[in-house]
């Protein structure tokens, strides 16, 4: 496997897609192209997780796929250190929306562009995203087509079209959002994720219904694959029940799995992305191998019969 480190501009450190790539070998693809999956971790839009970068990667590797993180522009520019969400945040135009949405576009854009070295199938790129990065990979799922994003780059819509979407505990729907954060905490960290990706702590109805990707499935938007948990506190099952009753309506084809048990934030839910015994939970950790099964229908590797 190679790996590689590419800077989406020049004088940023901060926003980078980090490569894993399966080398060619004649015992194996033999010169046939690998389907890919590009992720993007949570983390409030305040910063990139960790937890929900490189162990994915790794993981979606192991299936047989190329795999890439990307870690979008954020408040904390990078730093991934905490926020104080009590004291209010100074927004920061240059990060906001559509900045981290437009930066998966340009991250599609090095994928297809690299797709002949690389033996990446240019044709077959999912996109995967967990909490604010599934809502970045949704609202890109609704919106890659539109002149805010691929108008924004003057290149051919193709260039930019998603063949799938995985949504870990995704958000939907801003309008719902509010009203289900029950603490003070919770409140006060959807109010600084607020200033992070609208540049204001109480965004209007106008800029909520923009930025809520419910709202704007199309024909256009790709097969989905949701996972959330009854549990979590943080971003409640309606954000994807939501999510999956948007595309029932738009005929477009997904799955669900909404597991009883488990906290925000779960990741793989297994030890390869916890930092303590919270964050295990074998029955949500089965989404994985769900997503494996889903993405074979659409993503199988190109091998010879037997």
């Amino acid at each position: 496997m190679k790996t590689d480190l590419i800077r989406l501009y020049e004088n940023r450190e901060d926003v980078t897609l980090t490569c894993y790539l399966w080398d060619d070998s004649p015992e194996l693809l033999n010169g046939k192209k690998r389907p890919a999956v590009l992720i993007c971790p949570g983390g409030a839009y305040l910063g990139c997780s960790d937890r929900e970068g490189e162990p994915v990667a790794l993981r979606f590797a192991s299936m047989g796929y190329h795999a890439f993180v990307l870690r979008y522009s954020t408040y904390t520019e990078g730093k991934n250190g905490p926020v104080d969400c009590s004291v209010p945040l100074s927004p920061k135009p240059r990060l906001t929306h559509p900045a981290p949405m437009r930066e998966i576009g340009q991250a599609m854009l090095i994928l297809r562009e690299h797709a002949e070295d690389w033996f990446l199938d240019a044709e077959r790129i999912a996109i995967c995203g967990f909490s604010a990065g599934a809502h970045n990979c949704a609202m890109y799922a609704t919106h890659w087509h539109t002149a805010e994003l691929c108008g924004h780059f003057g290149r051919p819509s193709a260039l930019f079209r998603p063949a799938a979407a995985i949504l870990a505990y995704t958000l939907s729907d801003y309008h719902l959002l509010g009203a289900a954060a029950a603490d003070a905490s919770a409140v006060q960290l959807f109010e600084a994720s607020n200033v992070a990706l609208l540049g204001t702590a109480r965004p209007t109805e106008e800029q909520l219904t923009s930025v809520s990707p419910a709202l704007h499935v199309s024909e256009k938007t790709p097969p989905t694959f949701l996972w959330a948990t009854f549990q979590d506190h943080l971003v409640p099952v309606q954000q994807s029940l939501r999510m999956a009753s948007a595309l029932a309506d738009g005929g477009v084809p997904f799955e669900l799995h909404v597991f009883e048990a488990g906290e925000h934030g779960l990741s793989l839910a297994d030890q390869t992305s916890s930092t303590d015994c919270s964050q295990l939970d074998p029955d949500a950790a089965k989404w994985a191998g769900l997503a494996a099964a889903w993405l074979h229908k659409r993503f199988a590797l190109p091998l010879p019969n037997a």
